[in-house]
C-alpha cells in the first residue's frame, strides 16, 4: 500500500484549520502548513496562523519559520514540505497538509519546474518595468515577449505575470516550456485531495467574524511592529491583507470602521480568487461540506479512508 498524504485546501476562513487538527487527533497524524503567509514569524493574527488550543492538541509544522525579510518561494516551501512528509511517515503518523496556497498545493500534485534561480537585479529590473507601465500595459509587453503566456495567465494574475516575464528574460525560455517538462515527485503516493467547498454566504459570515476576532487580538500592534522593519515594497509579506488597510487608518486616511470593511472586501476578494483557482487547478479534488462540523469531519474522515 502506498504511503498516505492527506491535503486539505479551501478558501481563507473556511475552517481549514480547526478541521485538520481533528483529522490529526483520529487519525494519527501531524499538521504541515501550505498557507504562504503563515509561513512568517512576525505574522500571527493578520495570518490567523492555529490558535494556541489548536496547536496543543496535534502536532503543527512549517508555522512561522521565515522572516518577512526572506524571500520565500514554492520552490523553498517544497523543500521543506518533502522533509517534514518524511519525518512525520518515519514516526508512522499521517501528514496532514492544510491551506490555502494553491501553487504549494500545485508543487505536490503537479511538480515543480527546474528553472534556475533568477538573480535579484533581473528581478528588480521586472519589478520596476511592472511599476512603471502598470498591469495592463506590462502583460501587453509579456505577451509579446512571450506569446505562449495567452490564455494561461491572467493580466489580473500580477505575480505569475512577472514571474513569466522574468523567466523568458533570463533564460531565454517560456516559463510554459519549463512547466511542460516537469512531473511530481508524489507519483507513488496516496494522495487524498480534499477541498471545502463553503457556500459564499456562509463564506462571507465567517470572514466576517474573523476580521472582528483579529482587532479583538490586536492585529494593529502586529502591524505597527512590522512598520519597524522597513521592508523592501516588493517583498511578499507587504500583500498580506491588513497591512496597508492598518496603514491607511494610523495614518488617519480612513476611520476604524472603514479600514474594517476594507479588510472583509479584499479578503471576499482573494476568497473568491482561491475558488477561481480550486475550480481550474483541483477538479479532481473531493468537495466536501456541512455547517455541521461533526457531519463535515465524518464525510471528510470517509473520503481520506
Amino acid at each position: 500500500m502506498s504511503k498516505k498524504i492527506i491535503l486539505l485546501a479551501g478558501p481563507t476562513a473556511s475552517g481549514k484549520s480547526k478541521l485538520a487538527v481533528h483529522l490529526a487527533k483520529k487519525l494519527n497524524g501531524e499538521v504541515i502548513n501550505a498557507d504562504s503567509m503563515q509561513i512568517y514569524k512576525e505574522f500571527s493574527i493578520l495570518s490567523s496562523k492555529p490558535n494556541k488550543v489548536e496547536i496543543k492538541r496535534a502536532k503543527h509544522h512549517l508555522y512561522g519559520i521565515v522572516s518577512v525579510k526572506k524571500y520565500f518561494s514554492a520552490g523553498d516551501w517544497l523543500k521543506e514540505v518533502k522533509k517534514k512528509i518524511s519525518l512525520c511517515l518515519k514516526k508512522k503518523k499521517i501528514p496532514i497538509i492544510v491551506g490555502g496556497t494553491g501553487l504549494y498545493f500545485n508543487t505536490i500534485t503537479k511538480g515543480i519546474s527546474k528553472i534556475p534561480d533568477i538573480d535579484s537585479k533581473t528581478r528588480a529590473k521586472v519589478r520596476n518595468l511592472f511599476k512603471k507601465l502598470g498591469f495592463k500595459k506590462f502583460y501587453e509587453k509579456l505577451l509579446k515577449l512571450d506569446p505562449k503566456v495567452k490564455g494561461k495567465i491572467l493580466p489580473t494574475d500580477t505575480q505569475r505575470s512577472q514571474r513569466a516575464y522574468e523567466v523568458k528574460l533570463k533564460t531565454k525560455k517560456s516559463l510554459f516550456d519549463w512547466i511542460a517538462n516537469t512531473k511530481s515527485d508524489f507519483l507513488d503516493f496516496n494522495l487524498k485531495k480534499i477541498f471545502i467547498d463553503i457556500p459564499r454566504a456562509e463564506l462571507l459570515h465567517k470572514i466576517s467574524k474573523r476580521t472582528d476576532l483579529m482587532f479583538k487580538e490586536n492585529c494593529i500592534a502586529e502591524v505597527k511592529k512590522f512598520n519597524l522593519l522597513k521592508l523592501n515594497n516588493s517583498l511578499s509579506a507587504n500583500k498580506l491583507i491588513g497591512v496597508q488597510e492598518i496603514n491607511r487608518y494610523l495614518n488617519g486616511a480612513i476611520s476604524l470602521d472603514e479600514c474594517k470593511e476594507l479588510i472583509n472586501i479584499k479578503t471576499r476578494q482573494y476568497a473568491k480568487r482561491q475558488n477561481t483557482w480550486a475550480r481550474g487547478h483541483m477538479k479532481n479534488w473531493t468537495k466536501l461540506y456541512s455547517k455541521n462540523f461533526s457531519i463535515l469531519s465524518k464525510k471528510t474522515l470517509k473520503a481520506v479512508s
